[in-house]
Order: structure tokens, then sequence, then C-alpha cells
């Protein structure tokens, strides 16, 4: 029988995890299995995935600057709704730009940042695989481009535009880290370590008194 967050023993409720870092890191692996290790134990969680909330939101996107800052108004939106309705939220999302996480603390009052800290090669190393599995399955869902990386940076060396390619993070622009990041994972270490120690700091984090003593 799964629990609301009101019934989990020592938890305020209503929380957001926000899973960040580079496209390819690993970080919907590790928030998949943290959703999966707290139903085990009876807690429901919302997910929210910005790659395919993005198309709920904008059914043909255009992928440009505008249309992602505005997916990202939307997609904190829908956090902050589940977090002030007493619900447990995770986000899996680059937002590559600190501002864009920073503006989601305004809007919800308990977040933590669970930043997946990944060297760019081998992000890229793991997105090409991903993708080289993505279209041997004929299954793209999820998926912002397969081989987004490579084509991006032949983009860049040869000027010649990709239709349906935006700005990749990485290559186009820079993933800001949050120096302050409450929850800072190895994409080197196994995909379960992270996910048992991102469980083991939700514990202690989220008993603990919100900002300011009100519940978010």
């Amino acid at each position: 029988m799964e629990k609301t967050s009101e019934a989990v023993a020592g938890r305020t409720p209503g929380w957001a995890l926000w899973f960040t870092g580079l496209p390819g890191c690993g970080k919907s692996t590790i928030a998949h299995l943290v959703r999966d290790l707290l139903a085990a134990r009876g807690e429901r969680v919302e997910y929210l995935a910005m790659d395919e909330r993005r198309r709920v939101y904008f059914p043909h996107p255009d992928y440009s600057a505008d249309e992602r800052a505005r997916a990202y108004t939307l997609f904190v939106d829908e956090a902050a709704g589940f977090v002030a309705g007493g619900r447990n939220v995770i986000l899996d999302a680059t937002a590559h730009r600190l501002a864009m996480r920073q503006a989601a603390r305004g809007r919800i009052a308990r977040l933590a940042e669970v930043l997946v800290r990944c060297p760019l090669p081998e992000a890229m190393r793991r997105e090409a695989v991903r993708s080289l599995q993505a279209v041997h399955a004929a299954h793209h869902k999820g998926y912002v481009m397969p081989g987004m990386y490579q084509k991006a940076l032949e983009r860049k060396r040869s000027g010649v535009a990709v239709p349906g390619l935006g700005q990749v993070v990485g290559v186009d622009v820079p993933y800001e880290e949050n120096p302050a990041a409450e929850c800072v994972l190895d994409a080197m270490v196994p995909a379960a370590e992270n996910a048992a120690r991102v469980v083991a700091f939700l514990d202690v984090w989220a008993a603990a008194p919100p900002p300011g003593g009100k519940a978010a």
C-alpha cells in the first residue's frame, strides 16, 4: 500500500529533488532508481522528466532558446503545484543555467539539487551509446535527438544547421554547476550506489525543518 508524504514518519510533506547535470551524465537512470527505491518502501513520488513534459507543453517543439525558457517555467509550475498539494516530486532535467534552478527555489521552499557530475567526454560517450540503442530499438521517446552531441559538434565545425537541433549543452552552451548543490554524485560510481546515496541523503534532509519553519 502506497503512503502519501504525510504518512511517512519524520517527513514534512511536500519536497522536490531536482536531478541535474550534463545530457548523458546518467541522471535519469539514477532518478528512476531512486523512485523505485522509494516505491519499494511504499512512498509515492511524482516523476517529471523535461524531455517528456516538453512534448506535452509543445506538441511541435522547435527547441529554441525562448521555447526552452518557457518550458522550464511550465515545468517548475507543475512541480510547485505538486509540492504545494503535499506531494513529493522528482524533477529530471538538465536546466543548464543555474538561474533556472535558482528560480525554482523561489517557487518551491523544500527543493534540493542532486548534481550528477560527469566529465564531458564520458557524457558524450554515454549519449552516443544510448542513441545507438534507441535507434536499433526504433524507440526515441525521451530523447531530444539521437546523436545530438555528434551532430552539434559537426554543426559547429561545418556551420551547417541541423533541423530540429537547438543549442546543445556542453557544446554550444556551458552547463553551470551550483556550488551549493545539496547532493553531489560522481557519475563514474555505479548508478545503484548513487541511488542509495540519494535516498540516504533524502532521509536526513526531508526530515529537517523546511526553510522558514513552514512546509512548502
